[in-house]
């Protein structure tokens, strides 16, 4: 219930920011754009359209989960409204958790009107409903999950500055994973191999959500490889959220 009632008001504040909206706006706007830059290119236009708009829908929903996720604890203590939290019968993996819950409604509701958009730009371009937008917006939708644990667990101990930096790096780190896999088992040099390796086993392996071949080029998808990716993403959720509860109940308020 306590989870809940703050997993409300969470979505309550965030979706009247104006941050939500301008990025919002912007990426439907680029969306759009899409039907234009497919008829200037050449080859399949609809290919174009799907594989410029979940780009749109994957960086534009990466902004969002990030800028918003760090000041979800930042600004409580900025306010001081964190004393008040802290003081009431509420234990702060309930707060950590219904700030994440919330801010993951957030993430949906503007992912669901991201991918509508792409879903009727392709539609008016090709005069075809690719659906396989709405699985590949759906694996996107778990990595800004993820994203937003990582987002909340550094601004559990840090800065907001330094909060978007780290989980920044996360991102560009975690879809460069399978590159880091590689650098470490082929590279000569102990140091780089096992800072490569460390890297690739610590931080979450991000290309494990990429499935935009599959809408742009019909890639086929496998069974196993969907249980993997969900219990993959379970696991590191639950993980991240454990680690964002214990630094943040070591954290003094007083």
């Amino acid at each position: 219930m306590k989870v809940r009632t703050i997993a409300v008001n969470t979505f309550k504040e965030t979706i009247r920011d104006r941050i939500l909206y301008s990025l919002l706006v912007f990426a439907i706007i680029m969306i759009g754009l899409s039907y234009f830059l497919a008829e200037l290119s050449l080859g399949d236009f609809e290919r174009v359209v799907i594989n410029f708009g979940l780009s749109c829908v994957h960086i534009f929903g990466v902004l969002i989960s990030v800028f918003i996720g760090i000041t979800l604890v930042s600004k409580e203590v900025e306010k001081r409204t964190i004393y008040a939290i802290v003081s009431k019968p509420v234990s702060r993996i309930e707060f950590l958790m219904g700030k994440f819950f919330g801010l993951s409604i957030t993430l949906l509701v503007t992912n669901i009107a991201m991918t509508v958009g792409l879903l009727l730009t392709a539609y008016v371009q090709s005069g075809n409903m690719n659906t396989t937008i709405l699985f590949v917006s759906g694996m996107i939708y778990l990595e800004l999950m993820l994203l937003t644990a990582v987002a909340i667990l550094f601004s559990s101990f840090t800065t907001p500055t330094l909060s978007a930096i780290f989980t920044l790096s996360v991102f560009f780190i975690g879809h460069l994973s399978p590159g880091l896999k590689y650098f470490g088992e082929k590279s000569k040099s102990m140091v780089a191999k096992y800072f490569s390796l460390g890297l690739y086993y610590i931080l979450p392996n991000l290309e494990n959500f990429n499935f935009k071949n599959t809408a742009v080029y019909g890639v086929s998808i496998k069974g196993v490889s969907l249980v993997f990716i969900f219990f993959y993403f379970l696991s590191y959720l639950a993980l991240i959220l454990l680690i964002s509860n214990w630094l943040f109940s070591r954290r003094d308020f007083k």
